[in-house]
């Protein structure tokens, strides 16, 4: 399964998510060009669990609308992630911090991966990334 990593310094937002663009249903009665899609994002932003797809608009016709049904929202007040963090070393609650022997064997996993990667494309200060990858 292809996957895309898109990552930089100074990009429009800061976002860490995952986006699983499903297939089209073999028997497509509304005719939608799009493809519906299940978004999770694991960082800061206002949508953590979310799935987006197209639906039959109400009345008679067979015209399709988007959708989106949210599962769990954001609420707002949270503690930002690196004041947990540091809250977490000053009264030395080991819970957040990544113990070395899993750190070694993620970096066994990822170094691989590191000399195959595809080219770096350049973008704007403050773009939501280069053109290529959209």
């Amino acid at each position: 399964m292809p996957f895309l990593i898109r990552l930089g310094k100074r990009l429009a937002l800061t976002s860490t998510e995952g986006y699983v663009k499903l297939r089209k249903p073999p028997l497509d009665s509304l005719g939608v060009s799009g493809s519906n899609f299940f978004r999770f994002t694991l960082g800061p932003g206002d949508i953590p669990l979310s799935l987006n797809a197209q639906v039959k608009r109400p009345g008679d016709g067979l015209v399709a609308m988007p959708a989106m049904l949210t599962a769990v929202e954001n609420t707002r007040g949270e503690v930002e992630a690196y004041e947990r963090l540091l809250d977490g070393a000053m009264h030395g609650d080991a819970m957040l911090f990544v113990r070395e022997d899993a750190v070694e064997a993620a970096w066994a996993v990822v170094e691989p991966i590191l000399g195959n990667g595809r080219s770096v494309h350049q973008y704007e200060t403050g773009s939501c990334g280069p053109r290529e990858t959209s």
